[in-house]
């Protein structure tokens, strides 16, 4: 079994909170990981079994009445409990009483976040990280908010990193050795989603439409949204499309990265853009494989960007550091992939280039915020598809994507 470099945070917020929510999406091994932090000392109830979602759905108080401390699995398949939850912790107001688990984000139902709030900690778990895979933790983000350029570690460079976007990081589809099977496995887990988890969570009109969807926006990860746009291909408003969107959203498929912007530049463009989260999920929506991708980089490289967001999101969940996440791009196109800050303002932006050489031109739109930041920029990368670090001027350097999990 792989590690989970978020377990020790999930362990130090049981010891100081009333209720730990570990989310992410179906599959990422919420539950292995919420057995193994449980073992003797609480109660595993899911969710997952009929006959106690029955239970937990008919009679929500009398469900939570007596329990004293409990992993409740699944808990976004009964949203209901959430408020007895709250009673019962602002009754008793020990720490580590409930370690709820959900495959959809329950903090984008205003009234479940509102009912929470000072009460939780949020924990993500995203598919298996490159840095879990060589079980070796990741200290990315922290390296380049001090100005370092991190060695790379395990190199993966041409077929290899092709080979490892193609993948993603869901655990039963790494268990899968040949293209085909990986890819069934996929569509499997977004009939999975759209039949059953979508069902659980929203009311939806036109859930036919919901896999069709997924596919268009699979053509746009990368790309500015522009709802009116997505939903005309399959003849739906902007405002049901938009909907549709923020429930993949919810259940960790896909995510809106939003604009950065600051008063010092006006001409900034204030669109989101689209990425998915697991990129072997990406390149099965859009049917691609190893021998597809041999001679079009301009399509690689709108899945390694979606991978890179993913490492990026990875490393910041067992950080014990906040970061913010955003992308910029102003009126005359200048662009970075991601714009990290932390809380102290800080700014590091990061390029992704999808080929073997990088050149300065490549460093145009890092150099644009560096410039809006002013002495808040701490660095600038340009990630590519290389086995060196290279040095672009003061403080911008030129890093291999398996820097990534140095």
């Amino acid at each position: 079994m792989y590690p989970r470099f978020v377990e020790h945070r999930v362990n130090e917020a049981l010891a100081d909170t009333r209720i730990v929510l570990l989310c992410g999406p179906r599959q990422s091994g919420k539950t292995t990981l919420a057995q193994q932090i449980a073992s003797d000392k609480y109660p595993f109830i899911t969710l997952d079994d009929p006959f106690v979602l029955e239970s937990a759905t008919d009679d929500p108080v009398g469900f939570v009445r007596g329990i004293n401390r409990a992993v409740i699995d699944e808990v976004h398949r009964a949203p209901n409990l959430i408020l007895p939850i709250k009673t019962s912790v602002d009754a008793d107001l020990r720490a580590g009483r409930f370690l709820l688990t959900g495959s959809a984000n329950l903090m984008m139902l205003p009234h479940l976040a509102d009912s929470l709030a000072g009460r939780i900690a949020i924990m993500r778990l995203l598919p298996l990280s490159q840095a879990e895979l060589i079980e070796r933790q990741s200290c990315f983000l922290e390296q380049v908010f001090l100005g370092k350029s991190p060695k790379p570690a395990n190199l993966l460079i041409g077929d290899d990193l092709v080979s490892a976007v193609l993948t993603g990081g869901y655990p039963e589809v790494l268990a899968r050795s040949s293209w085909r099977r990986r890819q069934d496995w996929h569509l499997d887990y977004i009939e999975t989603i759209v039949q059953r988890d979508i069902r659980d969570i929203a009311r939806i009109e036109k859930l036919g439409v919901m896999p069709r969807l997924l596919r268009v926006l699979a053509e746009f990860s990368g790309q500015l949204v522009n709802y009116s746009s997505l939903g005309s291909r399959l003849g739906i408003n902007h405002v049901s499309t938009q909907k549709y969107v923020d429930i993949f959203e919810s259940l960790y498929i896909v995510h809106t990265l939003q604009p950065w912007f600051t008063n010092k530049l006006k001409r900034l463009t204030k669109t989101p853009k689209l990425h998915f989260l697991d990129s072997g999920l990406l390149a099965t929506l859009r049917d691609l494989s190893p021998d597809r991708l041999v001679n079009d980089r301009v399509i690689f490289g709108a899945l390694l960007e979606s991978f890179v967001f993913g490492e990026l999101l990875k490393n910041a969940s067992w950080s014990k550091e906040r970061f913010v996440f955003s992308h910029f791009r102003d009126k005359e196109r200048n662009e970075v992939d991601f714009v990290i800050e932390d809380r102290r303002g800080r700014v590091v932006g990061i390029e992704v280039k999808a080929s073997a050489t990088v050149t300065k031109k490549d460093f145009s739109g890092l150099r644009k915020l560096a410039t809006a930041c002013g002495n808040k920029f701490v660095f600038g990368l340009v990630l590519y598809d290389g086995d060196q670090s290279i040095p672009f001027g003061e403080s911008m350097v030129a890093a291999p994507v398996s820097a990534l999990w140095a």
